[in-house]
Formats: structure tokens, C-alpha cells, sequence
């Protein structure tokens, strides 16, 4: 079941807010997603929370500006995804602007797994013989692997986001925010976020010992393209911290000041970097980069985004463009497998899904998980072969139900289910025995019944509730993508009761309609849905100004629709 709900709006807030010279729907809209100061919509850089914050990050420049005096060679270490990706990029921009010998190695996750383990350090020493180890965008959990390091003789600075464990690396420096006694505001930095700070914080010392002065330091600023990148990809929240660090980067691409990768990128996906939003960041550029590390091995997307060579950048990002497609392919067939073999699921009778397929690729896992959880509002995990008996787990979940301590009860429960499991709240991955399948699947269960009650397993479409006639315009439209919507802060959808005018099926696929209100017409679509509604209903929509034919006119996005 599906039902359409509308945000509380806290109204002195909102008053605040509009007083405060804020457009009085934009008010109703952020005192709904908890803003209550103007201040806290600053976009400029200088409202950014201080680099001083971050636990040992001064301990960090000052370990790395002596390695760049004492000329050590240093390797970036780094994960496989987009946020993983661009922050390899932006360490190494940032460092070699700053002086630093440094390079890379990105692990391929089907042979490494995942973090700085020993087998990574064994093949980091081997290949590129570094004096120091960078990790960015993971590393907190690598408590062997910063062992083996040590035992080589590597240092090792720590640069990561994700939770830690019980026990910390024995590393060289450690930078995260979310590690114990860490009082940064922001807690929601992306992995690329966090080496943005280390760069800034190793400026500050270089400049205090007149390695720079503030005319000829490096412009820090020029990566701001990619960090934004990384965090609308990575789908931490955009708090007020994380919004400047987008709304900066947005700037910088809408004005054409992006990295030779990045515009490539946008051209291959058939965007506009002039009007770019972190939609076009979340679905259409992250996703290129994300398949490469998906399906093949990372090192293509963060060649893509560490040349300066416009021809080179879009080579490659024709290559991470076909990596995407075939990605696509793969993920629709496994799709269509995993509907098969839901078959005869009733939603009604089941709180978790569990799915396993021999054909599956490890790679896709994640985003078929995230489908399935979508269609079917439960929390998912979609497993495939990983050789020698092993499976690899990948899991999505809904609101309210922990995905990560849900397979830690699990793992307590019953402790020879589980090989490794890790991830947070709502994605999570795990490695089983083949032969432990249906008993995990039982166990995961059991405990879906026991967290989840009836009405967290209704679907609840937010919105912000009707919307004024006169802001049915591109004007209004343009207003509302000037700010920085995304998670923990979700993009306006309103609602409202329209007469269903006329409605057809376009492409076998989408349902097409014209609906009216108060005299006034509108255009709408809602895709991947063909039922058709009655004379009257009520409608979840996010308005977006279509442009066909030279000619730009207002169209409701439909979310959700039913009988009024």
C-alpha cells in the first residue's frame, strides 16, 4: 500500500524564514526539512565549519607537510565507487599542487574486497613501493591491513566517513568524522569531503611555514567540482556544511570551470553542465563513473577525472559510457530473473526479501537490490556466486529498519550464518556459505517480524501539500533548482486534486494525462505506470519545465496518484 502524506510545516519557522526574506513557498519548504535560521542557507565558503574542527586533522598536515619536505613517496589508496573515486582525484590534485610525490592504486573489489587489507598492502608495497599509505574513502575498519603496513615499514594516514568498529587502525593519523571524541558539526562529510579538509589544513601549515603566501598558494577551490560530485554520488545527507560544498561546486560547473573528466562526463550523458543540478550528478554522471568500479576496475574513471587532456577525458568517458550501458543490460536481466523468482511472493505475508541467483554478477548486486526494495517496500538483499561456496550479499532497506544491525542480531542469533558482514542503516553488505542461504533467509526474516510493524511497511509518499497557482511557472521552477535539494533534504514534491482531463499510454510504458485545476491545465506524466485513474485524483508531483521544440513549458512529474 501506498499513501500520500503532507510535511508539518512548523509555522513561526516559516514566518522566521520568509521575514528573514526568504520566497514565502521556499520558507514552508525548508522550516519543513528543519531550517530555521537563514544563515543556515549561506552558500558561500566562508560559512563552511572550520578545518580545526576534524579530530587530529592538524596532526595530519603537519605528518604530511614534513613528508613533502622530507620528499616521501606517498600512494592514494582507494575505494571503488564515485565518492571513492573522486576523492583519489582530489587528493591527487590537491597534493601534487601542494608539492607531494604521490600516485595511486585502486584495488579490483572482486579480487581485493574491500578497505586496506594486507593483500592490498602486499600489492601496494610491491607496485609502487610507497613510504606512506593514503586511504580515502576507507580505511577505518582495515585493522590488519594497517598492521601489515606498519610491519612493512609504511605510515599510514587514515582519510574515511564510515563508521568505525570496536577497534581502531593503529595508524600513523586518523581523520574522520564520525570516529570517537571527533566534535566536527557535520558528521555527513562524503569520503571526498574529508580529504577536501585534509587539503585545506595542509595549505594552512604550508603557509605557516612560508612554503605559500595567500597569493601564490594553490587554488583549492578548483576541486570543488569534483567534491560535489562525490557527495550528491555517495547520498550522504546535505546538511548545511554538505550543501555549501555542492551548491560551490554547481557553481563552478554551471559556470564552465570544471575539470577536462567532469564536463566530458556531462557531454556523454547528453547534459547540460550549464544548468547542472545535483539530480544531474546523482543519475547521470555519478552512475558512469559508479560502473566502472561495478563492473571492471576503477582506475578508468579516475584517469577520467585527473586529466587535463579534454580529448583524452573524452575518450575515456565514451569507454565509462559503454561500461554503463552493458551495466544496464546486466542489471535489467537480473532484474527480470529476480521478478521470477519472486513469483509467487506475497508481500503481505513477508517483511524481508532475500534472493539468490547463480547467473548473478557481484557488481550489479546492489542496484537490483535497491529496485526490488523500491517495487516491493521491504528491506532487500540480493546475493550472488563468489566462488569456492561463497556468496556475496547486497542489501537495501526502508526506513526504520537498521540493515546493518539487523544482520548483526542475526549474526548473534545464529553465529555461524554470517562469514563478515558491514554498512549502516540503510545499505548493507554480507558473505555467506551457498549452503547457509535458506537458513539466513529465515533468520533475516525472523527478525523483519519482529522490528517491523504494519504500518512501517506502507510506502509514504512526503510531500509539501498544494502549491499556488501562480507558481505553476519555468520562473518558479528555476527558483526551486537554484537550491540544493538532495538526501536529508528532499527535493519538493506537492499535491494537490486535479480533474483528470484526458489520459493515454505512451510507449507501452507511461502513463501520459492532462489534468485541471481552478481553469488551468497541465501537462503530466507518470512513468513505468499504466492504470489508468478515474475523473478525479489526488496527485504527488514535482514540477519540471520541459523544453521541446525550442519551446520550455511547466509539466508535473507524477509520484504517485489516486482516486479522490
Amino acid at each position: 500500500m501506498t499513501r500520500i502524506a503532507i510535511r508539518p510545516v512548523p509555522f513561526r519557522e516559516s514566518e522566521m524564514l520568509r521575514q528573514g526574506g526568504v520566497h514565502p513557498v521556499l520558507a514552508r519548504l525548508f522550516a519543513a526539512r528543519g531550517l530555521t535560521d537563514p544563515r543556515e542557507l549561506s552558500s558561500e565558503l566562508a560559512a563552511l565549519s572550520p578545518p580545526a574542527g576534524l579530530l587530529h586533522i592538524d596532526m595530519a598536515a603537519v605528518f604530511l607537510a614534513d613528508a613533502i619536505a622530507a620528499k616521501k613517496r606517498m600512494v592514494i589508496v582507494a575505494d571503488y565507487d564515485c565518492d571513492g573515486a573522486t576523492a583519489c582525484a582530489v587528493a591527487l590534485r590537491g597534493l601534487r599542487q601542494l608539492g607531494a610525490t604521490v600516485d595511486f592504486i585502486v584495488p579490483n573489489r572482486f579480487e581485493y574486497g574491500y578497505g586496506l587489507t594486507p593483500e592490498i598492502v602486499a600489492l601496494t608495497a610491491r607496485e609502487k613501493q610507497p613510504d606512506i599509505i593514503i586511504t580515502v574513502d576507507n580505511g577505518i575498519a582495515s585493522v590488519e591491513g594497517v598492521a601489515e603496513a606498519n610491519r612493512r615499514g609504511i605510515e599510514v594516514v587514515v582519510t574515511d566517513h564510515h563508521l568505525p568498529g570496536d577497534t581502531l587502525p593503529d595508524a600513523r593519523v586518523i581523520v574522520n568524522p564520525n570516529q570517537p571524541a571527533c566534535g566536527f558539526p557535520s558528521k555527513n562529510l562524503a569520503g571526498v569531503g574529508v580529504m577536501f579538509y585534509v587539503l585545506l589544513a595542509l595549505r594552512a601549515e604550508l603557509r605557516k611555514r612560508g612554503v605559500f603566501d595567500a597569493s601564490t598558494q594553490p587554488k583549492l577551490i578548483e576541486l570543488l567540482d569534483l567534491v560535489a560530485l562525490g557527495t550528491v554520488a555517495d547520498v550522504v545527507k546535505l546538511d548545511t556544511n554538505n550543501r555549501i560544498l555542492v551548491a560551490q561546486g554547481l557553481k563552478r560547473m554551471r559556470a564552465g570551470a570544471m575539470h577536462a573528466g567532469v564536463s566530458a562526463l556531462f557531454r556523454v550523458a547528453g547534459r547540460q553542465a550549464r544548468t547542472a543540478t545535483p539530480f544531474d550528478l546523482g543519475f547521470a554522471v555519478g552512475p558512469r563513473l559508479n560502473a566502472a568500479g561495478r563492473l571492471e576496475d576503477m582506475s578508468l574513471g579516475i584517469e577520467c577525472l585527473i586529466t587535463d587532456d579534454e580529448d583524452r577525458a573524452w575518450t575515456l568517458a565514451q569507454q565509462l559510457n559503454e561500461i554503463n550501458l552493458k551495466r544496464r543490460e546486466i542489471e535489467a536481466d537480473m532484474q527480470d530473473t529476480a521478478l521470477l523468482h519472486l513469483d509467487t511472493f506475497e508481500p503481505a505475508n513477508s517483511t524481508t526479501i532475500a534472493v539468490f541467483d547463480e547467473s548473478w554478477h557481484q557488481g550489479v548486486i546492489g542496484i537490483v537490490a535497491s529496485r526490488l526494495k523500491e517495487k516491493f517496500y521491504r528491506p532487500t538483499i540480493t546475493f550472488a556466486p563468489a566462488g569456492d561456496g561463497w556468496l556475496k550479499g547486497s542489501g537495501r532497506s526502508i526506513p526504520g529498519f537498521h540493515l546493518r544491525d539487523a544482520l548483526d542480531l542475526v549474526s548473534k542469533k545464529a553465529p555461524s550464518l554470517i562469514d563478515k558482514f558491514g554498512g549502516h542503516a540503510m545499505a548493507a553488505g554480507l558473505t555467506i556459505r551457498a549452503e547457509a542461504f535458506d537458513a539466513f533467509c529465515a533468520a533475516f526474516e525472523a527478525v523483519g517480524r519482529d522490528w517491523l510493524s504494519e504500518s512501517q511497511l506502507e510506502r509514504v509518499v512526503e510531500t509539501d501539500g498544494p502549491l499556488d497557482d501562480d507558481c505553476y511557472t519555468t520562473q518558479f521552477i528555476a527558483l526551486m533548482d537554484g537550491q540544493v535539494w538532495g538526501q536529508g533534504f528532499a527535493p519538493p514534491v506537492f499535491c494537490d486534486t486535479f480533474r483528470v482531463v484526458s489520459q493515454r499510454i505512451l510507449k507501452e510504458r507511461h502513463l501520459k494525462l492532462l489534468l485541471e485545476k481552478n481553469g488551468m491545465r497541465y501537462d503530466a506524466i507518470w512513468f513505468g505506470h499504466t492504470d489508468a485513474l478515474g475523473d478525479r485524483a489526488r496527485v504527488a508531483f514535482r514540477l519540471d519545465a520541459n523544453e521541446y521544440n525550442g519551446v520550455t513549458r511547466v509539466q508535473l512529474l507524477v509520484e504517485h496518484a489516486e482516486a479522490a
